[in-house]
């Protein structure tokens, strides 16, 4: 492989979304055109329908190949993992699940006390912070983006999920980048028969897959370091939607430190030096986080183009919730446990908060059946808390 492509880890591109991790000898399955219904513990997933006003379009076979993928990852997980000890496909490795309140803002602007941001409103919550690379066993120090998973508690309201509709949770995905590499089925396709195959030359393929955008899109995902994961900042990367009937409307989220805050890396760090870095801060302080809204302001700015930054002097976030960490002992047998048995998804949302593009609908497919494949082989009870 060329130095080029040295250094880029391939199966951890896909931080957003476990779409291709492990996906060795997929490609053939991946170009089939039959549609193969994945079954939840109740009942197949219904895929999301498009919502045109927002800006959204069905691809070519989209949902066939968002199927597949996810009996590619299952079989992938089945084969990696024994009974009992399944983990995530994507963000395995995590630094530590936090409990949190989600406080929604008393002066929160009108356009945005929509669905679960009600003024004033507080939630409990809880909050998972990991690296995205599939390999748990990775050193915090390596290059890795790092992802962020949030889940409201005390959602009132049916929800989108079919299986779980009446569950009170609301969540939120980020992950410390705020672009994705691909935009389509067929760039994934191509992508994926390139890092399956077993020609040199084809795998020289893969940034002419991606395209430059999409490489450089990669590369700034895959190269990361952060001190600490409370002061880092995430992003949504793909947009959602955001309130009901006419006036609903397209925006991204954001979350980051409350005040600028030193994020120098440790000369000699441990190899789990993030958690312990999350530890030791909430062992003697509180910690808060801010929650950001971006709307869109231009016809521009895509539903379905994940790979461009909304520009933030066309397009500014706004503070709408304050996220506060009490002081806490995470780090115990018990809580790490809880944390490995929580599914995370951003299809576990209130209508008013329908996740929007291609990513996010396949998301919906394969995230859910990874959660199902995981519970069944670590047989754990698969419910919100």
């Amino acid at each position: 492989m060329s130095n080029f492509m040295q250094p880029i880890n391939f199966r951890v591109l896909f931080v957003f979304t476990p779409l291709v991790f492990a996906l060795t000898g997929c490609s053939e399955t991946l170009h089939s055109q039959r549609t193969i219904p994945i079954k939840t513990s109740s009942e197949s997933i219904v895929y999301p329908e498009v919502d045109t006003v927002l800006g959204e379009k069905l691809q070519p076979n989209e949902e066939v190949v968002a199927q597949n993928i996810a009996q590619v990852i299952e079989k992938s997980i089945r084969e990696q993992y024994t009974a009992g000890n399944a983990l995530r496909d994507a963000h395995p490795k995590a630094h530590g699940c936090v409990r949190a309140e989600f406080h929604v803002s008393k002066n929160i602007p009108a356009q945005f006390a929509k669905g679960v941001f009600i003024p004033d409103q507080s939630y409990q919550a809880w909050i998972r912070f990991s690296n995205a690379s599939n390999d748990a066993s990775s050193a915090d120090i390596d290059k890795d983006a790092r992802g962020i998973a949030i889940k409201l508690l005390g959602v009132a309201g049916e929800k989108i999920l079919e299986s779980e509709k009446q569950a009170t949770t609301q969540d939120f995905i980020m992950i410390n980048h705020p672009v994705f590499f691909a935009n389509d089925a067929k760039r994934y396709l191509s992508f994926m028969h390139d890092v399956n195959s077993h020609n040199m030359i084809r795998k020289l393929h893969i940034p002419f897959a991606l395209g430059f955008k999409g490489t450089m899109n990669a590369l700034g995902a895959r190269n990361s370091q952060i001190a600490n994961p409370l002061y880092a900042r995430y992003w949504s990367m793909v947009p959602y939607q955001l309130g009901l009937g006419n006036d609903r409307q397209a925006v991204k989220y954001s979350v980051r430190a409350c005040s600028v805050t030193a994020n120098n890396l440790p000369k000699n760090p441990s190899h789990d030096f993030l958690r312990e870095a999350l530890k030791n801060t909430l062992q003697q302080t509180d910690a808060c986080m801010e929650f950001l809204i971006q709307p869109r302001t231009s016809s521009k700015m895509l539903v379905e183009d994940s790979m461009t930054e909304w520009d933030e002097k066309v397009a500014p976030f706004y503070q709408v919730a304050t996220i506060h960490i009490p002081k806490q002992n995470f780090d115990t047998p018990e809580q790490n446990k809880f944390c490995e048995n929580l599914s995370f998804t951003p299809w576990h949302a209130l209508p008013a908060h329908k996740p929007l593009g291609a990513v996010n609908r396949m998301r919906k497919v394969i995230y859910e059946n990874i959660s199902r494949v995981r519970h069944d082989m670590n047989s754990a009870p698969r419910q919100e808390p």
